[in-house]
């Protein structure tokens, strides 16, 4: 016999199932339940529900009978599936990751789910262990001990939480032309040139390059960001010394802002970023006229991710880039049509964080807690 069930929401359940469709976190499978309960809530039949939201009537069916006989949550929460108990206890899962995030055995670099099982065979009564058991617990944890990332540790102090309020309040503050914030850095680049030549794409046929290449050097990118306006400005040198980002200064001051009386530089900490540099490759009277219209804004040490350019950086890398260029001539020109078309385009850095943000995310990182 066909039983017809039917739903009744109170205003409290459909207030929740409301809010769980406007959130839209939950699993699909969770959100088309919802979706039903709502639809026939209001006395939509089956069969107009089966058309709206592409469901089978026995999804639709099940759904209303888990409700009327049980309540929301079962009616929304997936059944018992049939199959073979865990492998893994609770227990023996802890154990499990205890182990993961321990040193691997001696002669090993770290742990691999084949060694995972087999310590867990020595640790537990198991017989044996299936290295597709380990790797379903481990996920459950988000462990993945034969992978591991470079990560530069901070040292969170005074010092760095000023430098980095220093420079989100500079982003936050009203554009000035007067007052120009430009955000600047440098990067390393090789020259690459082919071996032998690549064989053009055709349809059907991706492009192919030869593995080998070869090695013309390296060149230095300086460059330049408006915090405030799309404007960018790279710089190829032969290295980056003194002189190099001495030059970088006063191109700055008298070719690209030569009406601004103050020019406000957020940089890293890297030697060659001093005021000493300026002194070291131009005379006294030159120096001091330029650095007179720069005022220095430090990130904090292994903070680059403050310096809005890093992501300029980025964009310049994946644009244009990602390839082999074999000598200095044709990067310049890349590089060039490349900054052209992004200042063109008007293309900015859409800069988000703010102290009131970082105060909230990194109040731990502070020395002294907020009162």
């Amino acid at each position: 016999m066909n039983i017809k069930y039917r739903v009744d929401l109170s205003q409290e359940e459909r207030e929740d199932l409301e809010g769980m469709l406007k959130g839209g976190k939950l699993a699909a499978r969770k959100l088309v339940r919802a979706q039903i309960l709502l639809a026939a809530d209001k006395g939509i039949s089956d069969e107009g529900i089966a058309g709206t939201l592409q469901v089978s009537g026995s999804t639709i069916y099940r759904t209303k009978r888990r409700f009327v006989e049980g309540n929301l949550d079962g009616a929304l929460s997936d059944e018992p599936r049939p199959g073979a108990e865990r492998k893994l206890s609770t227990k023996e899962t802890a154990l499990l990751a205890a182990t993961a995030c321990s040193a691997p055995p001696p002669g090993r670099a770290r742990w691999t789910l084949e060694l995972l099982a087999d310590e867990m065979v020595k640790l537990t009564d198991h017989d044996d262990l299936s290295r597709e058991t380990v790797r379903r617990r481990l996920a459950e944890n988000q462990l993945k001990p034969w992978r591991r990332t470079k990560w530069c540790v901070p040292k969170v102090d005074g010092e760095y939480v000023a430098r980095m309020e220093d420079v989100l309040d500079l982003y936050a503050e009203p554009p000035d032309p007067l007052r120009p914030v430009i955000c600047f850095d440098e990067s390393p680049t090789q020259l690459i040139g082919e071996v032998r030549e690549p064989i053009p794409a055709k349809p059907g046929q991706l492009e192919r390059y030869d593995c080998e290449y070869r090695r013309n050097g390296t060149v230095n990118l300086f460059i330049f960001l408006d915090a405030n306006s799309p404007w960018r400005k790279v710089k190829v040198t032969d290295r980056r010394t003194n002189k190099d980002f001495a030059e970088c200064m006063r191109d700055l001051v008298d070719l690209h802002y030569p009406l601004a009386p103050v020019i406000r530089l957020v940089m890293d900490n890297l030697s060659t970023h001093s005021a000493g540099a300026l002194y070291d490759a131009f005379p006294g009277h030159e120096a001091r006229r330029i650095l007179k219209r720069l005022e220095f804004h430090y990130t904090p040490r292994h903070a680059s991710w403050l310096n809005k350019v890093e992501i300029e950086i980025g964009v310049l890398r994946g644009q244009c880039l990602d390839r082999r260029i074999k000598d200095k001539a044709f990067l310049v020109s890349e590089i060039a049509a490349w900054e052209k078309r992004r200042n063109d385009d008007g293309a900015t850095i859409d800069w988000t964080f703010t102290t009131e943000k970082a105060r909230e995310k990194l109040k731990k990182a502070y020395p002294v807690k907020e009162s």
